[in-house]
């Protein structure tokens, strides 16, 4: 299989903590978190969305936990849980206590909505003595009133100031299990905000762009701010918060850390050519395909579609399998090599067969298998290929030649 390069930025060391069997900080792994959208009283609903969140790669759940019902609702929904389930609180202290006595593996307190010091050390203190970690959940757009004047707006200062705050609280009761997150829904405002966090804090910082939105607009905020986080070593849990179904959450949550090598690869990672003169085949039309055809079955390899075999397999010689299209057939490949050549109306379903093989039996095994002709064939449909159509299709050497002769003329 492909083996993912890592970012070269060293991680932010934290402390660690754990929220169930998942550790957060200190050198593990990133962890991806989502949320669920149902009434956390009906339990089966959310057990349902859960399980589906979990399958997509979600690490740990976040369930809204803001009135008795959904309390009880939680009590019988963790001992069936796959994963570790957090409760979101917001005003009501004593829905965290209850939460807490629901058996829940981790809070989320938002500072800008349970403001009364008392009330914040009562739940720090019954989740110190049940060892049950807190995330303190600062959001630029529930700020607390007076932070918001003092700093003159939602500024990077207040975001971390607001967690300060609240971290003191947690440690007048000798509580320091915590992980931290100063989100915003302005991208710059949240990247500016984590990093004076990394600078001010170490304990490990959940990251997440707020109220991100549909896709596919949510995605590319949500990414343009973890991502460029991540990069930068910062972020020790991650959550995209899209408006839509939350497995989008956890699917793109877990897309993004294994194309950063941050996470090792459990699914899909097609590759595709943006298509050009040369190309035999709809490469849009037969990538959605096989996505289609592959992405069910989760099988943690890269593979290719490219649209003609003249420069297909070169150019996708880092892909674990791939297929290529050139004079009505498919140029089947593994890492950059033919290893068969089948017709185009067969080409889907023979990179699906090889994929199911190459997970059962290895790379090696399967370029062994290799037809012993499929090169030579590959060779001369290639040839064929650029004696009708050219190397140069997108007539670039020829729009060289223009510039150059333009620019002369001037010159004279």
């Amino acid at each position: 299989m492909a083996r993912p390069v890592l970012i070269t930025a060293e991680r932010r060391k934290t402390r660690q903590i754990r929220v169930g069997d998942v550790a957060i900080g200190g050198g593990a792994p990133v962890s991806v978190q989502s949320m669920t959208t149902t009434k956390t009283a009906d339990v089966d609903g959310t057990l349902s969305q859960i399980y589906a969140l979990a399958a997509a790669g979600a690490d740990i759940v976040r369930c809204t936990c803001n009135e008795q019902a959904a309390a009880e609702g939680l009590a019988r929904i963790i001992p069936r849980s796959p994963v570790p389930i957090v409760a979101d609180i917001h005003f009501h202290h004593e829905m965290a206590l209850a939460a807490l006595e629901a058996g829940v593996h981790g809070l989320r307190l938002n500072p800008g909505n349970l403001r009364k010091p008392e009330e914040i050390k009562l739940v720090a203190s019954e989740a110190r003595d049940r060892g049950v970690p807190i995330r303190i959940g600062v959001n630029a757009g529930s700020l607390h009133p007076d932070l918001y004047k003092r700093f003159g707006g939602a500024t990077p200062e207040a975001l971390v100031e607001s967690a300060r705050m609240e971290l003191a609280y947690f440690e007048e009761v000798g509580f320091n299990d915590v992980k931290i997150s100063v989100k915003a829904s302005n991208v710059p405002l949240m990247i500016e905000s984590y990093r004076l966090a990394s600078e001010t804090f170490d304990h490990p910082l959940h990251l997440g762009v707020t109220e991100a939105g549909p896709p596919p607009a949510g995605l590319l905020k949500a990414t343009a701010g973890i991502a460029t986080l991540l990069a930068e070593g910062i972020g020790d849990t991650i959550r995209y918060s899209l408006t839509a179904d939350p497995v989008e959450e956890a699917r793109a949550g877990r897309q993004l850390l294994e194309a950063l090598g941050l996470r090792e690869r459990k699914g899909l990672d097609l590759i595709a050519c943006p298509s050009c003169g040369r190309a035999e085949i709809d490469v849009i039309g037969v990538a959605k395909q096989v996505q289609a055809a592959l992405e069910e079955k989760h099988l943690p390899i890269q593979v290719a579609v490219m649209g003609c075999v003249v420069n297909g397999p070169g150019e996708a010689r880092e892909a674990d399998l791939g297929i290529a299209a050139g004079r009505k057939k498919g140029h089947l490949f593994i890492k950059g090599k033919i290893i068969r050549v089948v017709p185009e109306a067969e080409m889907v379903e023979a990179l699906v067969a090889e994929a199911d093989r190459i997970v059962a039996e290895g790379i090696e095994a399967r370029l062994a298998a290799a037809d012993s002709s499929a090169e030579a064939e590959a060779a001369e449909d290639r040839r064929a290929l650029l004696s009708q159509k050219g190397e140069d299709v997108n007539n670039s050497e020829a729009r060289v030649e223009l510039i150059r002769k333009t620019v002369a003329s001037e010159k004279g």
